[in-house]
């Protein structure tokens, strides 16, 4: 009798775990509470580029054309300490390259085609890529990115507006403290992005770079040496990640070496330690 051969199938491979799906409420909800929370910070903006000396048609422009938040207020402090406007911009538009790289992930996230990008790119910034990415999948990343965008630019130039025309009003603005709003508002978005040792360690030394280059560098430069102090730290991590990897492979390899066999050969010893005869 012929023999039967029992054909048995591969189980099917499991699904990758999916996010769960987030209400469209939710996603709008949280949408416009980071909208309206960072969006009225442009009030302090508006008053800070005023008591900078930039006219209200120039400070409405930054906030319209540039929209990035940190980099304006890092803009508009570099001239208000006198800084040259070559240096003042040159800080401004490092601290905003971190959106490029926003962009190179939410271009995969979003999807939007080809025509409507060039607008999208315009809306990248922390707070939208953040609520972006916080979502499960396209749909609703679309409708955070959106809600996110609209409110923040809106607001944002609407209190700029109030900000500079109720500069003067304010009087001296130095009084005020308002040139503190700037790093006040950048530290407090920062804070939470600072999760692991790494990232932490890059802040504190580009806050050291910053203090030690303050008093012997034009306004503005020390912003742009700062920017060394994230390769600094990837270069330490990156010896001392060698180093380990070097030695578990050592102690991996000193436990795998065959140890010196025992020499049986030797008589047997009397109890007084003497040889037997």
């Amino acid at each position: 009798m012929a023999e039967q051969t029992e054909i048995r199938t591969a189980p099917p491979a499991a699904a990758p775990p999916t996010r769960p799906a987030k209400p469209d409420s939710a996603v709008i909800r949280d949408a416009l509470g980071v909208g309206v929370a960072v969006g009225l910070s442009g009030f302090a903006f508006g008053v800070t580029s005023a008591g900078a000396g930039l006219g209200l048609l120039q400070t409405c422009a930054l906030s319209l054309l540039v929209f990035t938040g940190a980099s304006q207020f890092a803009l508009v402090g570099a001239l208000a300490a006198g800084g040259n406007p070559f240096t003042a911009a040159a800080g401004a538009f490092f601290l905003g390259a971190r959106n490029a790289f926003y962009g190179l992930r939410l271009s995969a996230v979003l999807g939007y085609r080809a025509r409507i990008r060039p607008l999208a790119a315009h809306w990248i910034i922390d707070e939208t890529s953040a609520v972006a990415l916080a979502q499960p999948d396209r749909r609703t990343a679309r409708l955070g990115f959106t809600v996110t965008g609209l409110t923040l630019y809106t607001l944002w130039n609407l209190t700029t507006l109030v900000g500079a025309l109720g500069a003067g009003a304010l009087g001296d603005t130095d009084a005020w403290g308002l040139d503190a709003a700037a790093p006040a508002v950048f530290v407090a978005l920062l804070a939470p992005m600072l999760k692991d040792g790494v990232e932490r360690a890059a802040a504190g030394l580009a806050v050291v770079l910053v203090m030690v280059t303050l008093p012997l560098l034009p306004t503005g430069v020390p912003v742009l040496v700062s920017a060394l102090a994230a390769p600094a730290v990837l270069l330490v991590q990156g010896r001392r990640e060698r180093a380990g990897a070097a030695r578990r492979g050592a102690g991996r390899a000193a436990a795998a070496a065959p140890s010196a066999p025992r020499d049986t050969t030797a008589g047997p010893r009397d109890a007084a330690g003497e040889d037997r005869a």
